[in-house]
């Protein structure tokens, strides 16, 4: 059940925040609300930035400083844009790859699979979370876990499911590798306005 702050903050930053808020019926009662609202208050560019640093943030669940490391990170290396670099080291931590390969309904799930050590990169149990994994890798369900109740028939749930073209899974083995880098086609998140903010 989603929370009462969780309605709050998908209506201030955005309604594909969570993914309980992009349902076709939120979606449409937030779209009758602004339409009886007055009109909203103009941003200054300062608030647009800070709004969309929040957005990032929540959207992957990790906390200023995970989010300042980061960019700090993208800004530094050289030879990559930092846009891209930003958005790769989010989508390849290992609580969002669970995410991503249909595991979890959300991040926060994925979260805790991790961290209950169901998940395996390379055929060794990775507990972190914030652990980044790297072309060439291999992501598997731990042996022990497959007959968990949060892996009831996932081999049915994900036959329709559409897996980013950075990543290739096998259904029947629920193993996974990353053959590519992400790519930031979405375009709910924008990336450049929170490297403006954090060069302020």
């Amino acid at each position: 059940m989603i929370t009462k702050s969780k309605y709050k903050m998908c209506r201030r930053l955005g309604v594909g925040l969570y993914e309980k808020c992009q349902t076709p019926k939120f979606v449409a009662s937030e779209a009758k609300r602004k339409k009886s609202d007055k009109k909203p208050k103009q941003l200054s560019e300062f608030g647009t930035q800070m709004l969309e640093k929040q957005r990032v943030r929540f959207s992957y669940g990790i906390s200023e400083k995970q989010l300042s490391n980061y960019v700090e990170e993208a800004t530094t290396t050289k030879g990559v844009v930092a846009t891209d670099k930003l958005f790769e080291l989010l989508e390849t931590r290992l609580d969002n790859v669970v995410y991503r390969l249909g595991f979890a309904h959300t991040r926060a799930l994925a979260r805790q699979m991790v961290a209950h050590g169901h998940i395996m990169v390379n055929g060794k149990k990775i507990k972190v979370a914030s652990h980044h994994i790297s072309a060439k890798d291999v992501i598997t369900v731990r042996d022990g876990s497959k007959s968990s109740p949060l892996f009831t028939d996932i081999a049915g749930k994900l036959k329709s499911y559409t897996w980013p073209a950075w990543l290739s899974f096998n259904v029947e083995k629920l193993e996974a590798t990353v053959t590519g880098a992400p790519k930031n086609t979405e375009g709910f998140l924008n990336f450049n306005t929170v490297l403006e903010y954090y060069s302020r």
